[in-house]
């Protein structure tokens, strides 16, 4: 069955305003007018026209945040696509960029986009090998990266590749490249003042040209390369944030890494709807960029929220005073989710002290001011969305794919279900396959791989819709949920089908787990692998007077041992029997980006983990004939 699920419904009575700030409209109300957007390069022209001092913030060595006008984001972009057209890249050619978060970043992008060339963006994490392997598929001729570090993973293979020039953000000296800041000489100076023929360049460009080449983090095998077009981009802009109500008084972090199509999205719906954007380049320099721009939205990966759910526990468990005080909190807001859920303020005393003494201080790590929460790049998991909820903070969950630009549903102050990615929005078809699998289809959905045919049948089915790889379902009000890929779905020796994620989420709520991967794929029964939250952990071993040399030593310790398998039987509380974790393994490793567990939006890479610990899951099993 094909449904095309939209949004709003008739309603006479309108919710109580929450302190989220949203005014008071009936749900059937659109909060913002859907945009009208055809090329990125619409983006562009919004950012020019609009006249603003602060489009953009960026922090300064000294620590200072200082602003950067629309039209001085308009002339650097302007000056950048000039030099870019001299160098003879033009429409179709690939430019490269490497690097953190900056506003140089962000006018590389808006300058390829301009002249029709297809930017190719490359997490900054990766080694040199692996980036050498993305700039010779991609055949790009042209990189723009931020750091000595980066020039040299290019130099260390260029001879490989189709690289003619390297521009370097940082004033480094670096031989062989051009400095971005003399390519930026005098471009402010321009102030507002428009150029025609540039303007005309970048209207030329066409919905259906290629604006973007972005390569997959390859959880379950090697990376692609996903072709996605000024309309796919533009078309998912339209309505993905439609019901949310951004105005020019709002102010963003762009922290997640931008060679993520999830934070390419945010922020240009960021620029597009007028909201100042901070950019943030590492996730270290966070915390204290909270507490300066103090964001009014938020948008995360869900190990960041999950992360400062550990590190409030943390806190909390050093002094037994602290410790009830917060758990009193915590419980009390347990009654209260739902209602957080739809956006209304509880009003009962016992919340109000709660409030005062635990959530508001929670909230304060964030900056005191957001009135939007917002996750995807992974699933959130119920219990942590629950947990939030119960602290007076409602985290609206999205889904998407590289493929789809990203955003397929989302949940808004108008609709919001927890446990749900949300609505499909109003321009996507959904179906669910026979075997469970979600398929896709609208202007917002990629065509094809790189190098590879269009529609291609192992992606696309005879009707064109899109494989997304991801077992789900839409429950009768239209909210879709998503369970988990079809790829991870582990099948046991009996036949039965297990889910990973959520029994993996339900560990992670532990402040003891960093990261947990579920095995047990033809086998009688799942055991899991557990990567400890080292610094609780360590503080925990403290507090039980447990001496240790090394964390192998550490998870080694019966005691720990004993406290990890309490974790797991709590997890099992619920599950199905065929679904229960029979074993574990705490390992002595923190998994990382670095390490190669973990992709840079910080899901599990299986297939890695599988590998590496091949060893830990071939012992569970070894007298797997006479287990119980």
């Amino acid at each position: 069955m094909t449904r095309n699920w939209k949004t709003g419904t008739s309603c006479s009575n309108p919710p109580v305003n929450p302190w989220f700030l949203i005014p008071n409209l009936c749900p059937s109300v659109s909060l913002n007018a859907v945009l009208k957007l055809k090329t990125l390069n619409d983006v562009l022209f919004t950012v020019a026209a609009s006249n603003r001092e602060r489009a953009v913030l960026t922090q300064e060595t000294s620590g200072s945040w200082q602003p950067i006008s629309g039209a001085a984001i308009y002339q650097r972009v302007r000056a950048l696509a000039e030099t870019l057209s001299s160098w003879g890249i033009g429409k179709g050619d690939r430019v490269v960029i490497l690097g953190e978060n900056r506003w140089e970043w962000g006018v590389t992008d808006f300058a390829s986009l301009a002249i029709g060339a297809i930017n190719v963006p490359i997490y900054p994490t990766l080694p040199a090998g692996q980036i050498a392997d993305l700039l010779v598929d991609s055949g790009a001729r042209v990189a723009v990266v931020s750091t000595r570090q980066q020039y040299d993973k290019i130099a260390a293979f260029r001879d490989r590749t189709a690289i003619e020039r390297i521009v370097i953000m940082d004033d480094t000296g670096t031989p062989d490249a051009v400095s971005f800041s003399s390519l930026m000489d005098d471009t402010d100076a321009r102030g507002s003042v428009r150029d025609a023929s540039f303007d005309r360049m970048a209207y030329d460009v066409k919905p259906e040209d290629p604006a973007t080449l972005i390569y997959t983090s390859g959880t379950t095998g090697e990376p692609k390369g996903v072709v996605l077009t000024h309309g796919n981009i533009a078309q998912n802009l339209n309505y993905s944030t439609s019901e949310f109500g951004f105005h020019d008084t709002d102010r963003c972090i762009s922290f997640l890494p931008l060679s993520h199509i999830t934070a390419r999205h945010l922020d240009y719906a960021m620029y597009a709807q007028n909201v100042t954007l901070a950019y943030c380049p590492g996730f270290e320099r966070l915390p204290g960029a909270m507490q300066a721009v103090k964001p009014t939205i938020l948008v995360a990966v869900p190990r960041v929220y999950e992360k400062v759910r550990q590190e409030s526990e943390r806190r909390a468990a050093r002094k037994k005073n602290t410790q009830r005080i917060f758990q009193w909190a915590v419980k009390t807001g347990t009654k209260h989710h739902e209602t957080v859920a739809q956006g209304i303020t509880p009003s009962s005393v016992a919340w109000k002290i709660a409030d005062k003494l635990v959530y508001k201080k929670i909230q304060g790590g964030f900056g005191g001011n957001v009135r939007y929460y917002i996750a995807g790049g992974a699933p959130l998991g119920l219990d942590t969305a629950r947990w939030y909820a119960g602290i007076g903070i409602r985290i609206l969950e999205g889904y998407g794919m590289t493929e789809t630009s990203p955003v397929i549903g989302l949940n808004t102050p108008i609709n919001n279900r927890m446990g749900t990615v949300g609505k499909p929005l109003a321009n996507v078809n959904c179906r669910i396959a026979d075997d469970g699998e979600l398929l896709v289809q609208g202007p917002n959905v990629f065509e094809g791989y790189w190098k590879q045919p269009k529609h291609a049948p192992d992606s696309f089915d005879a009707d064109g819709y899109f494989h997304t790889g991801d077992i789900g379902f839409i429950d009768a009000d239209g909210f879709l949920t998503i369970t988990d890929r079809k790829k991870e779905l582990l099948k046991t020796s009996g036949g039965k089908m297990i889910a990973p994620q959520p029994i993996e989420n339900r560990l992670k709520t532990n402040l003891l787990v960093a990261q947990a991967a579920l095995v047990g794929d033809k086998h009688k029964f799942a055991s899991v692998l557990i990567s400890p939250n080292f610094p609780a952990l360590e503080e925990w071993a403290q507090q039980h007077n447990i001496s240790f040399s090394t964390r192998r030593d550490l998870v080694q310790d019966s005691r720990v041992v004993a406290e990890y398998q309490a974790i797991v039987k709590r997890a099992n509380e619920g599950l199905a029997t065929f679904e229960m974790i029979k074993r574990f393994k705490v390992v002595p490793d923190e998994w990382a980006v670095e390490s190669g567990e973990l992709t840079p939006s910080l899901k599990l890479k299986r297939r890695v983990i599988v590998e590496k610990y091949a060893g830990e899951i071939r012992s569970f099993y070894t007298d797997e004939a006479t287990a119980q």
